[in-house]
């Protein structure tokens, strides 16, 4: 199998099935496809079938949407918890997934995924205190219920969806209780998570939709040679 991703700095749809596939020691390989720069939406358009990413290749089959993604990989691979065993909270766990592929779009907008910087302070509050207050909500709830350190206890595919997440609250330092910001720890820890970011703190490349300086219009000029 091969996954194509997105630049690893900013793709979080990209991080969050290339989690599932190194955490449970699948066997793959990823070709990273640029976000930026000369025909990247052409060359996109090329490789996958929505002109998005990621993409799972196996065979002929092409598949796009992360979600679809971790779907196969837990038919291809039922010996592995990519979900939960219970009947209950394997539900719960994908409740939360589908939740975090539908929701969280101010945090989305207003505090774009970024593994190389650090933007304290940058984020408008009011406009992410409702999703702020959700995640709070949700991540309690199934930690409580679990004890942790993951939302069902060992790491499942829910987990790989809130990743993204999990890094915009370290990134723009945004208020998190002792709980989530535990579970954040968590998500750093996870050896599949350092692997990612340790090869995103190497890309050189700059996308300027996601860089917060960029959106918000207060990017100084050269800033981003």
């Amino acid at each position: 199998m091969k996954l194509l991703v997105g630049n690893r700095n900013y793709s979080t749809w990209s991080l969050r099935p290339w989690l599932v596939l190194r955490h449970f020691d699948l066997p793959f390989e990823d070709e990273v496809l640029m976000l930026s720069g000369p025909r990247w939406r052409e060359t996109l358009a090329e490789r996958s079938p929505t002109g998005k990413v990621p993409v799972l290749i196996d065979g002929d089959l092409a598949l796009p949407e992360t979600l679809a993604i971790i779907e196969y990989l837990a038919d291809a691979f039922p010996e592995k918890p990519i979900w939960p065993a219970d009947r209950r909270d394997r539900a719960l766990a994908r409740a939360a997934a589908s939740e975090m592929h539908a929701g969280f779009s101010q945090l989305r907008t207003h505090a774009p995924m970024n593994l190389r910087a650090s933007h304290p302070g940058k984020v408008d509050l009011d406009s992410v205190r409702k999703d702020l207050h959700r995640v709070e909500q949700l991540w309690g709830d199934l930690l409580g219920r679990s004890g942790g350190p993951f939302l069902f206890g060992e790491f499942t595919a829910a987990d790989a969806m809130f990743a993204p997440l999990a890094t915009r609250l370290r990134t723009y330092d945004l208020p998190a209780s002792d709980t989530a910001a535990k579970y954040v720890e968590a998500i750093y820890a996870l050896p599949a998570f350092q692997e990612w970011r340790a090869l995103a703190l190497k890309e050189p490349w700059i996308v300027d939709d996601d860089e917060i300086d960029v959106i918000q219009g207060r990017v100084a000029p050269g800033t981003l040679a």
